[in-house]
């Protein structure tokens, strides 16, 4: 059997981000089970998932209270469209994120995943200034190097410019600022204490672009591409500051650090900001099953409440499916019942602790992150925090790290779309025992690959 899968994905299986020509040549390992925070392959070898599927499994594989949910929908209805209809699950779904979102952010627009509730909110945010006689604030802005999407609008608001440039030009409409990579700052680099620069970047930006022409600002609290950006404090009171100043929305993309990642149910909670919007996917089921979305204040929402012949003109077959949605609700009953949010925070000194000591290895330049969302950024030199190469990330990172982690058991991400780093993003059912087992894996294979490195 697993001799057959292997070729039917050589042969047929085209992977997401996804060198298609080593796949053909080597094949790739082929996942078939898992089990609160381990998975296995077809090869029956165990593996801890340090990075919940893709930042997604928040409360571990293998949940039968979500499967039954899942059959249970189903077979009740296992399908109808939100078009002018309501589902019992859409509906439920929707009242319940609106009492855990901050604020008056109550209104909920179902899709099918995150780079298309970056789209929805987007193409909200330019019908809502239509509507209040604004047409003319099309723009957004986000941040160097963050990921929002691959669509092509979302593309346009990402900022990785490796995955960006096949597809260019893109809409002129998305423009960039800094980030927050206090490690790489050059604005603080010679000064006692950040200064937010990164922060005045925005309204730097906002003015040359014209504030009139500015519809949204959109940023997730700690941006996971560039290697879990942590804001410095007061950042994010700053950035909600200006875009009031300017009447620019403000969209908190929480397609990664809602639903526990951070230690609350969303990501602007821990960070103390009120957005005008809320993108989320992928821990709203854990993955279970498809489903994304906008959380939406009533300011925006009014024209749309207040005006009988005005609908927001977009939507697509599936955004809130059922059965996406019923399997939410069983998601949120066990993120809630056994207190995961909790679990993170409790551990979240002990992560430190992991991640520490990490950081006292040659190769390891920076450790960065918050609750169960962790980088360690690879340099050359530690001292002057010289960078690999493009060559050398290659190698290290694809030639000798991913090798060392699969062997040890130890799923998580090497990632050189800005500076190489590793990034870790377990399910938040570990604690210590799986804390510790990554401590001596990544301890263990940033060792071996710095020997091997200086043996080049």
């Amino acid at each position: 059997m697993a001799d057959s899968l292997d070729h039917q994905a050589r042969r047929y299986l085209w992977g997401h981000f996804t060198r298609l020509a080593g796949v053909q040549r080597d094949g790739m390992p082929i996942i078939e089970r898992g089990e609160g925070a381990y998975v296995y392959d077809t090869d029956g070898k165990k593996y801890l998932d340090g990075l919940s599927g893709l930042f997604t499994v928040n409360i571990g594989h293998g949940r039968r209270e979500l499967a039954d949910a899942a059959a249970a929908q189903t077979e009740k209805l296992s399908y109808f469209p939100l078009w002018s209809f309501g589902t019992p699950p859409a509906i439920e779904l929707a009242a319940r994120l609106a009492d855990l979102a901050p604020g008056d952010l109550n209104r909920v627009f179902f899709t099918t995943g995150g780079g298309e509730a970056v789209e929805s909110a987007w193409k909200l945010a330019m019908q809502y200034f239509a509507a209040i006689g604004q047409p003319q604030r099309r723009k957004v802005i986000s941040r160097d190097y963050a990921y929002h999407g691959t669509s092509l609008g979302a593309l346009s608001i990402t900022g990785i410019p490796a995955i960006r440039e096949p597809f260019e030009p893109l809409l002129p409409t998305a423009v960039k600022i800094r980030n927050t990579n206090r490690y790489r700052c050059v604005s603080c680099a010679d000064a006692p204490a950040c200064t937010l620069d990164c922060a005045d970047d925005l309204e730097r930006r906002i003015l040359s672009e014209g504030p009139e022409t500015v519809a949204m600002v959109i940023m997730e609290p700690v941006q996971n591409t560039g290697g879990t950006l942590v804001p410095p404090e007061g950042y994010w009171k700053k950035v909600r500051g200006i875009c009031d100043k300017y009447g620019v929305l403000l969209v908190s993309d929480e397609v990664i650090c809602a639903f526990g990642r951070l230690g609350h149910m969303f990501g602007c909670d821990r960070f103390g900001y009120q957005p005008d919007m809320i993108t989320f996917a992928k821990g709203v089921t854990s993955g279970y099953s498809a489903l994304g979305g906008v959380i939406v204040s009533d300011r925006i929402a009014s024209p749309f409440v207040e005006d009988a012949g005005r609908t927001y003109l977009h939507g697509s077959t599936f955004g809130g499916h059922p059965v996406g949605c019923a399997v939410a609700l069983a998601n949120l009953d066990v993120l809630e019942r056994e207190d995961l949010c909790g679990n993170v925070l409790r551990n979240e000194p002990l992560f430190d602790d992991v991640m520490a000591a990490l950081a006292e290895l040659p190769i390891v330049g920076d450790v960065r992150g918050c609750g169960y969302f962790r980088v360690a950024e690879l340099v050359r030199d530690k001292e002057t925090k010289e960078t690999f190469s493009d060559e050398e990330s290659e190698w290290l990172l694809r030639g000798v790290l991913s090798p060392i982690l699969h062997d040890a058991g130890l799923i998580c991400r090497a990632d050189d779309r800005a500076d190489p780093v590793v990034v870790l993003s377990p399910t938040l059912v570990c604690g210590e025992k799986e804390l510790e087992f990554i401590r001596a894996t990544l301890h263990h294979a940033f060792t071996a690959a710095w020997d091997e490195y200086r043996r080049r």
